[in-house]
């Protein structure tokens, strides 16, 4: 018997633990509105930048956003792009989200800041590209960007209603 009650609050310890993954940020996955899920058409304006030459003026994508338990993933079917968001934040229709992604020696991170308005959103996505040096890991070069963003919904369970 105490064998069992070993094993059950060791159980309760672990799966605190994985929540607290959500709840580091602040937000829990119930505040995230519903309708941020599904596929968004999505408008990229540059708005400002440190180096024209790294960062397009502007883009069209594709978002998948899907939550499976606690985790919410963005995938881009047009770059190929997959990987796990934190949500920084939630106030009523405003989300703050963040990735982060490396490729070769580079590390690029984006903040997306989107007010929900029914099928659309609009906000903003700042990027930071750092080059970090392949002999000792310290940062070589850091590119800025900011864009101005607007989307539509193609797909999910707002639109469906």
């Amino acid at each position: 018997m105490k064998k069992f009650f070993v094993i059950l609050t060791l159980l309760l310890v672990l799966s605190s633990t994985v929540m607290a993954e959500v709840i580091k940020a602040g937000v829990s996955i119930e505040q995230i509105p519903k309708s941020f899920f599904g596929v968004w058409q999505v408008d990229a304006q540059l708005e400002k930048t440190s180096n024209y030459s790294t960062f397009k003026t502007q883009s069209k994508d594709l978002w998948n956003l899907s939550r499976l338990g606690n985790v919410i993933t963005l995938e881009n079917p047009f770059t190929k792009a997959h990987a796990q968001i934190e949500v920084k934040q939630t106030e009523g229709n405003v989300i703050v989200f963040s990735k982060t992604s490396t490729f070769d020696n580079k590390i690029l991170k984006d903040t997306v800041t989107i007010r929900l308005n029914g099928n659309t959103f609009a906000g903003y996505n700042d990027l930071s590209l750092e080059t970090v040096s392949l002999y000792d890991g310290h940062i070589l070069k850091k590119d800025t960007a900011k864009y101005l963003i607007k989307g539509k919904k193609l797909s999910g369970t707002s639109v469906l209603k």
